[in-house]
């Protein structure tokens, strides 16, 4: 691997444990987490230089996952995504995975399936 290896993910989730909890899991798997409680709050964020991959959730208070992966995506910023959902359904789902994302994971998920899909990412890295 080339440069510093990649291990800040970043976590966007309006619920507070689940960002806590997700926190936990990346710190015990060696990541860095920077924790975001809303969409608005991680629009305001500019830099990726260092970002492993961004942690989704996808009903936000303050708007839709799927639409910040849009927006990440109209200003070509090629970071990773992995979404995050409580309420999953088939048009959740096809929106998700047709936004190109990494994963789609259903909360609860296993941590080994975080776990693995952050691998991912770092290969591509």
């Amino acid at each position: 691997m080339s440069g510093p290896e990649k291990n800040l993910v970043l976590v966007v989730d309006d619920d507070d444990s689940m960002l806590r909890s997700v926190a936990r899991l990346l710190r015990q798997l060696g990541y860095v987490a920077k924790l975001f409680p809303s969409a608005t709050a991680f629009a305001e964020h500019r830099e990726f230089d260092d970002v492993l991959c961004v942690v989704l959730d996808i009903n936000l208070g303050d708007g839709s996952g799927i639409d910040v992966r849009h927006a990440l995506k109209a200003s070509n910023n090629p970071v990773p995504v992995i979404f995050l959902t409580g309420n999953d359904d088939s048009a959740t789902r096809k929106a998700a995975l047709s936004s190109g994302c990494l994963a789609y994971l259903i909360k609860p998920f296993p941590a080994g399936a975080l776990a693995g899909h952050l691998e991912r990412a770092s290969m591509q890295a």
